[in-house]
């Protein structure tokens, strides 16, 4: 009897914490897309941002695409990793976000619709709450790039696709984009 109440319990307070922390808002979030991400992120005082992602093959890897592989647009595989939100719910991206921007800001640091006001970029513990990532070090980056940029068999890449001749220290010198200190 004893471990029944117990179970009850505790099978109470496990549904009433959910109930509480839930509050029913399973809103999952949509993407805004690099230019709307760019207008507080293009100062040459706080890294450039903007500016070091139009210059990159992120910013042009859905055009490269389109005109190396055209058949490559339909396939799933290739738009996960040439453009940011391939196969997300449009409904709940920006009206401007487009794919054909290709990858974006939010590839690497989480669809951004909850997180974009400046409230609550300006905290940063709230940021990562609305779902920004952050990232620690530069191993976890590296981890996260190698979803993409690595010759995993499986994703049976064409030996001629540039993917061949990639390497983290070098590409990442080119993308990286961190606030200065000051």
């Amino acid at each position: 009897m004893k471990k029944l109440f117990a179970f009850l319990l505790l099978s109470a307070f496990v549904v009433t914490s959910y109930g509480l922390n839930n509050n029913g808002d399973d809103k999952k979030p949509g993407f805004i897309g690099a230019a709307k991400c760019g207008m507080c992120h293009k100062k040459e005082a706080d890294g450039a941002q903007l500016k070091i992602w139009q210059e990159s093959a992120h910013a042009n890897a859905y055009k490269n695409i389109a005109k190396l592989n055209p058949e490559a647009l339909k396939n799933n595989d290739c738009m996960q990793c040439h453009t940011t939100g391939a196969g997300s719910d449009a409904s709940l991206n920006d009206k401007k976000f487009s794919i054909e921007d290709g990858v974006q800001c939010e590839s690497c640091h989480g669809a951004g619709s909850e997180y974009k006001s400046m409230k609550v970029m300006k905290d940063r513990a709230a940021s990562v709450a609305a779902g920004l990532v952050v990232w620690e070090n530069e191993k976890q980056i590296e981890e996260m790039c190698l979803t993409c940029h690595s010759m995993d068999a499986k994703k049976k890449v064409d030996p001629k696709h540039p993917e061949a001749k990639w390497d983290f220290a070098t590409m990442y010198k080119k993308i990286e984009h961190n606030k200065p200190a000051k």
